[in-house]
Order: structure tokens, then C-alpha cells, then sequence
């Protein structure tokens, strides 16, 4: 298992979407007119406001959830619990996750390098865990259920299922599910 450092962990950025450069004449470069600029303005703001609604709703359920005493709190969990699932979720989950989550959200899971052998639903706690400085597995479980389990919620249910049939056996009940046994063979 990979131990990463609080260090390491800081030195994790996220890179900022590059904006587009314009033309010297500040018409937004070529092929693009007066009014296509304009609207592209007025466009912005608006995308930018509803991925910034949905991501705070997402960290509004996780500080709900956790009882977390601040926003930044619940933030800096969810984007650690979100990571460390990045990692583990891959394919058509990964893709759909991504999708349905807000654009910071998505970013943060797709941004992971798949790991090379699946843990634990206990060796995943274990990581987050790592990652948390004064973390102790039972507040980690409790940060991992906080995030995983608002995700039915805004994914969707099907979703999440199809994801915890990608994860080994335990993964339910972080998510608040109950976990999906086969049924027994006769």
C-alpha cells in the first residue's frame, strides 16, 4: 500500500483550466466576431456559476453528512475521498462517474492514475486515512461514508451500483448501501 505525505499530498494541485488567448485586437482570436465574443462572455459567467452551485451543493451534503464544523473542512475530505476513489473506479464507471458529477468533482476522480491491485473496502479507509493529517481509521470511515454516501443521492443509485460491482466486496456501506450479494447457488 501506498503511504502518500501530507507534503506530497499539498504538493497535489489541480491545474486551473487555461483560458483561451484572444487576438491583439481583443476580438477572441480568429474565426470569431464581435457577437460571438460577446456571447461567449455573457456564456461564461453563467457555466462557471452552475459548476460552482453544483459543487457546493455536493460539499454542502458532505459537511451535512459528516457534521463537519466548516465548508473548507468538508472541501478539503471530499476532494481527499474523491481522489483516493479515482483511483480505484475505472472503464465506463469511471467515465459515467465523471460525468455526473460537478466539473470539479470529475476532475478530481478522472485526474487519478488507476491503481494496480484492488483493496479492501478496509485497505481503502486505510489510504484515505494516510492521507489525512491525525486521521485514525475510525475518523477516516467516518469521512469515506460522509462523501461516498451523498453520491446515490446525486449520481444516482444505478450508477453507484454499477461502480460497487467494479469494487471488491465492502465498498457498499461506505456508500450507505446495504452490500449486493449474489445469491447463493443451490
Amino acid at each position: 500500500m501506498t503511504v502518500m505525505s501530507t507534503q506530497s499530498l499539498r504538493r497535489t494541485v489541480i491545474p486551473a483550466p487555461v483560458p483561451r488567448p484572444s487576438a491583439p485586437d481583443g476580438s477572441g482570436g480568429p474565426g470569431t466576431t464581435a457577437a460571438s465574443v460577446g456571447q461567449e462572455r455573457q456564456e461564461r459567467p453563467g457555466k462557471a456559476t452552475a459548476r460552482s452551485r453544483a459543487w457546493t451543493r455536493l460539499v454542502d451534503a458532505v459537511r451535512e453528512a459528516g457534521r463537519y464544523t466548516t465548508t473548507a473542512e468538508a472541501e478539503r475530505v471530499t476532494r481527499i475521498v474523491l481522489s483516493a476513489l479515482g483511483g480505484h473506479v475505472v472503464g465506463d464507471e469511471r467515465v459515467a462517474l465523471a460525468q455526473a458529477l460537478p466539473p470539479e468533482a470529475a476532475r478530481v476522480v478522472a485526474s487519478q492514475i488507476p491503481v494496480t491491485r484492488p483493496q479492501t473496502a478496509a485497505e481503502f479507509v486505510d489510504g484515505v486515512a494516510a492521507r489525512i493529517e491525525g486521521a485514525t481509521p475510525a475518523t477516516a470511515r467516518w469521512d469515506v461514508s460522509s462523501v461516498l454516501s451523498v453520491l446515490p443521492e446525486l449520481v444516482g443509485d444505478d450508477l453507484i451500483d454499477r461502480v460497487l460491482r467494479e469494487l471488491p466486496p465492502g465498498y457498499a456501506l461506505l456508500f450507505g448501501k446495504a452490500e449486493l450479494v449474489p445469491p447463493a447457488a443451490r
